[in-house]
């Protein structure tokens, strides 16, 4: 009976929320009172709340509440807190305009360039970078709309080849500054085996390794795609009703060298630290916050200097405080999906799931959850359009079931994270899809058709290679 009624109460909580995914609705709250439900099931069934060092309030009714407070904490205090971080330095280099420096940099030589389909894989390759800076997919269709797109048509690239580079942008490009690789990373270090891990080993030791192979690949795969697209469509170059010019911040040479590498700067600096560590043996420690800190204080030395007004450049500052404040939703998911999953704990499923992982180890038959975690994610995705709340989701339960498995977390979180960010560009409903669709006035799956092959390749690509690599 206790069997029938965990299965029963997880299938229906699990479709819940994948309900709520599917209609593009705030889940977080839904993961809340799902794990709560999960975690009282789990009382009637005479099961313990919230773990074995969970310490109790003395009333059953208010435990979930203090594991929802306790978990919240813990998270601040770790990936929480870079996250929010992160968002506070992103607010600061829009106050500054330092983001239009950075893309007006980098976008500028694509003016020089003749030949149409050259322009395919450098654009889609700028386009990734650029996402270090702008890592909003919908955000960075918006900029290069208004900045990129006219440049494109005028070098005579046709609309719906410019439109599915540019709803290809944000993918995969690998950065310690992404909040999935910051909240896997954080994951990571809590275990004997990795302890300590950073986001920045993650990424450079194990997500590069399959990332950069794919956006090299799609890049080759977007050049034919596209030219064979144009042959056989014909398309041609229509206008856009209407491009808003990015923001012109007058300056010098000096001044767009520097503004154009603050946002890139914290990123820069955790790549040089890695490589001197790799070469050298240097034992310098560098996290994502120092690192993001460090760049905010040479930011504001640099707007000192540029405003040669104190108070000017400390008001500007409270946009980093405002930053921290908008990217707290983001560590609030997070914990949503910790609490889900303490609930689904609760009633006995993750025991079970990992009791039935434990009977593939040595079968040969590991890449089954990988293939079964990438096939919901591509689910949800393409009905959904977004990814990542199904990944944060996910997060918690990656290590213990890849444990049971038998297989490394590495040949779970890096295909779970990339199939989601790669086929968002592949669902008709995304947020990117229908900006560019809605700017270029084509039908949103008209931009899907010159997406999906690249995404989809890309897709299987990155799979095959960390299954290669990774088990």
């Amino acid at each position: 009976m206790s069997t029938m009624v965990m299965y029963a109460s997880a299938i229906i909580a699990v479709a819940i929320v994948v309900v709520m995914l599917i209609k593009k609705m705030d889940i977080k709250i839904t993961l809340f009172l799902m794990g709560i439900v999960l975690m009282f099931v789990g009382v009637g069934l005479g099961n313990p709340i919230g773990g074995e060092e969970f310490v109790s309030t003395g009333a059953v009714w208010l435990d979930p509440l203090k594991v929802i407070a306790d978990q919240f904490k813990s998270t601040i205090s770790s990936a929480g807190f870079i996250i929010l971080i992160l968002g506070g330095y992103s607010s600061y280099m829009n106050t500054i305009k330092a983001n239009n420096v950075t893309v007006s940099v980098l976008t500028k030589p694509i003016a020089r360039i003749k030949s149409v389909y050259i322009l395919v894989p450098i654009v889609f390759l700028l386009g990734n970078l650029l996402s270090l800076v702008i890592p909003s997919a919908s955000n960075l269709a918006i900029i290069l709309l208004a900045t990129l797109y006219p440049i494109l048509i005028q070098a005579g690239m046709s609309t719906m080849t410019a439109a599915g580079i540019i709803a290809t942008t944000a993918t995969i490009v690998p950065t310690p500054l992404g909040s999935d690789n910051v909240a896997i990373a954080a994951e990571l270090a809590k275990t004997a085996e990795y302890a300590g891990m950073s986001a920045t080993d993650y990424v450079f030791r194990y997500h590069a390794l399959v990332s950069i192979p794919t956006l090299v690949l799609m890049a080759v795969v977007h050049y034919f795609w596209q030219k064979y697209c144009d042959k056989k469509e014909k398309d041609s170059v229509t206008d856009m009703e209407k491009t808003e010019s990015i923001e012109e911040i007058p300056g010098g040479t000096l001044f767009r060298v520097v503004y154009a590498i603050l946002p890139l700067l914290p990123i820069l600096l955790l790549i040089g630290v890695f490589a001197l560590q790799k070469m050298t043996g240097l034992q310098i420690d560098i996290s994502v916050e120092v690192a993001t800190l460090f760049s905010f204080v040479i930011a504001i030395i640099c707007e000192l200097i540029r405003n040669r007004s104190g108070k000017e450049t400390l008001n500007a500052t409270e946009a980093f405080f405002r930053g921290m404040g908008g990217s707290m939703p983001i560590v609030a998911l997070l914990v949503a999906g910790t609490i889900f999953v303490t609930g689904l704990k609760s009633i006995g499923l993750i025991s079970a799931l990992q009791d039935a992982m434990t009977g593939m180890q040595g079968s040969g038959m590991g890449f089954i959850l990988p293939l079964m975690l990438v096939g919901l994610t591509a689910l949800i995705v393409l009905l959904s359009g977004s990814g990542t709340a199904l990944f944060f989701a996910m997060v918690p339960l990656m290590v213990p079931l890849a444990a049971a498995a038998g297989i490394p977390v590495f040949a779970v979180s890096v295909p779970m994270g990339l199939a989601g960010n790669l086929l968002r560009a592949v669902s008709p409903v995304s947020a990117v899809v229908m900006i560019v669709a809605g700017s270029v006035k084509r039908e949103p799956l008209s931009i899907v058709k010159r997406t999906a092959v690249p995404m989809i390749v890309g897709t299987v690509f990155m799979f095959v290679l960390s299954m290669v690599l990774f088990l």
